[in-house]
């Protein structure tokens, strides 16, 4: 975590996280200087060096106690502006810098200049570099304001992504997107002015070392907080995220989900974590995590609904979402403070699995659409012999993100386990057994579709370059081996990550999820199934015939439920609500 003392220096390598932002921007701005021509040719040459100041910083930071420091013109805070690196840091950057170049090589072919309009593909890279360069100055800021800055970056280079294409439909979603999202910026900005008043700096170190649990704080973390939740698109504040990933193409849905999400989750952590650890309270994490909850359940139900597959993956991006939020009450220890320990290892494992599982995902999806011309769950029959990279890439993401072993989604789903063995809160172990066989249910229902032999043969419109879906397959593969990498050096992981591979202990919690999701899927999705004329499918729909109507009208329920928290009025009250509630929690707990 961030160093204690509030007096810094700049440390050996520390120029390395400037060069983190630098170059992005560098890139940009060769981008407008060369013109449109070659505007993907200057993105494909700043992507390795990019990658390799992540790669640098990863090898850099064991030897430097953990930590790196920048102090921009020399100038310590709070005069001066700090960049700081930690291992939270360090993760997030390089897996910031595999997304985005994964993201590019699936993206090259598509948003070449010649191959659509000129507009697009250079809005496009340079979108993916301002992306990049602002999600770095997240990872490695120091201080509340140089957050918020980031954030808007982050938002502004966000929303065109969505609309790339102009029709108005995607334009209707990013104009919603900015709004939602600028809402959330406001409450930031209350929050940040706020604490500036009170202590005259936002250096997260110093603030760490000033904070008490005065009025104005507790106002100021509540306010930080709802805008930060309704920028992540936690549940019920996730007004813009399906319809931002309706019409958005494959590439942009693969960073909106896979990383631009994740910055401001990041921020938030770093608030709560490092700028007042104490100060929140176990009562605010635990609404936190019911939020997280509720997310888990509601995306899940929705995303069972979906008839085309793109919105099946934007929903469970809504309950992935929600996976995130549990560790916070699991994080608080014996001091009744946030510590950073296996809860929070575990929330930020999940994080990087997501990225990389989920942006796969996508991409799978945008190689099957360009594949059938469609994206429709129920006739993709056939599809795994026709585009069986693609299938397979979906596969293994999907697989990655249930749980398996040696995926990171079950290195972080047993930290978390075993964070509710240790606090007694034993419900959350309940909500995670359960995100897992909703995950399950998805994909399971989509290769249920996939693998089913089709009656007629398959006619493709189109037919993605061999890059395309290796890309996707090498972010599912990293996504399921993560489980494998060494992670104390960055990250508190006491887990034996290969103690318990394949062995007999295993196997029930392989086969839970599997069951469990299998079940989800033929009591929630009320598409026709691929088997539904064999003989077995119909005993099965005889004897379950009763509790799956019955749950097919609680999922329609729910359906109706997003139906109205997606209107600008719901969203804007549970806003209201979240932020309210939160404040009293903080309040109470103070």
């Amino acid at each position: 975590m961030l160093p204690p003392a509030p007096v810094l220096v700049t440390t050996a390598g520390g120029v390395l996280l400037v060069l983190s932002i630098a170059l992005p921007v560098a890139g940009i701005l060769l981008a407008f200087a060369f013109g449109e021509r070659y505007v993907r040719q200057v993105a494909f040459t700043v992507m390795p060096a990019g990658l390799a100041i992540a790669a640098a910083v990863l090898v850099l930071l064991p030897r430097s106690d953990g930590h790196l420091v920048y102090l921009l013109g020399a100038w310590p805070p709070p005069l001066g502006v700090a960049l700081r690196a930690d291992g939270l840091s360090a993760v997030m950057l390089a897996t910031t810098a595999v997304v985005i170049c994964a993201v590019a090589i699936f993206a090259a072919t598509d948003f070449r200049p010649q191959a659509a309009e000129a507009r697009a593909p250079f809005a496009l890279w340079i979108l993916l570099l301002a992306i990049w360069g602002a999600l770095n100055t997240i990872f490695v800021g120091g201080d509340l304001f140089s957050l918020y800055v980031a954030l808007e970056l982050l938002t502004f280079a966000a929303v065109p992504l969505v609309s790339l294409d102009g029709r108005a439909e995607t334009l209707r979603a990013a104009l919603r997107y900015l709004l939602f999202a600028l809402l959330g910026s406001v409450l930031y900005l209350l929050g940040t002015a706020l604490l500036y008043g009170l202590y005259g700096t936002l250096d997260i170190v110093l603030l760490s070392h000033r904070v008490s649990a005065e009025s104005g704080v507790l106002i100021a973390a509540a306010l930080m907080t709802s805008g930060l939740l309704a920028k992540t698109a936690l549940f019920p504040l996730h007004l813009w995220l399906p319809p931002a990933h309706a019409g958005a193409p494959a590439a942009a849905s693969a960073m909106l989900s896979g990383l631009v999400v994740k910055g401001s989750f990041f921020i938030l952590v770093r608030l709560w974590f490092d700028a007042m650890p104490g100060l929140p309270g176990l009562a605010a994490a635990q609404l936190l995590a019911t939020l997280g909850a509720g997310a888990i359940v509601f995306g899940s139900v929705v995303a069972l609904r979906q008839e085309r597959l793109k919105l099946l993956i934007a929903y469970s991006t809504l309950a992935q979402i929600g996976y995130l939020f549990l560790m916070f009450p699991l994080a608080f220890g014996a001091s009744g403070k946030l510590e950073n320990d296996q809860a929070l290892a575990g929330g930020l494992l999940q994080a990087v699995s997501h990225a990389t599982a989920k942006a796969a995902m996508f991409m799978a999806a945008g190689s099957i659409y360009a594949g059938l011309g469609h994206d429709r769950i129920t006739g993709l029959r056939g599809v795994a012999r026709a585009l069986p990279l693609s299938v397979l890439a979906f596969a293994i993401g999907g697989i990655a993100l249930m749980g398996v072993q040696p995926s990171g989604a079950s290195l972080a789903k047993e930290l978390l386990l075993q964070e509710t063995a240790r606090t007694g809160q034993w419900w959350w172990a309940l909500v995670l057994q359960a995100a897992g066989m909703f995950t399950t249910a998805y994909v399971v229902l989509v290769l249920s579709h996939a693998l089913a032999p089709s009656d007629q043969s398959i006619a493709l419109v189109g037919r993605a370059p061999l890059g395309r879906d290796l890309a996707a397959l090498a972010l599912a593969l990293c996504s399921l081996l993560l489980g494998l990498l060494p992670w104390n050096s960055y990250l508190p992981v006491r887990y034996g990550p290969t103690s318990s591979l394949f062995g007999i202990d295993a196997l029930p919690k392989l086969l839970l999820p599997v069951l469990g999701g299998a079940a989800l899927a033929i009591l929630l999705s009320p598409w026709p199934h691929p088997l539904g004329s064999s003989a077995a499918w119909k005993a099965l729909i005889r004897v379950a015939g009763p509790l799956r109507r019955g749950c097919l009208g609680l999922s329609s329920l729910v359906v109706s439920g997003d139906d109205v928290l997606r209107q600008w009025s719901a969203a804007g009250i549970s806003l209201l609500l979240v932020a309210l509630l939160l404040a009293a929690l903080m309040f109470a707990a103070s």
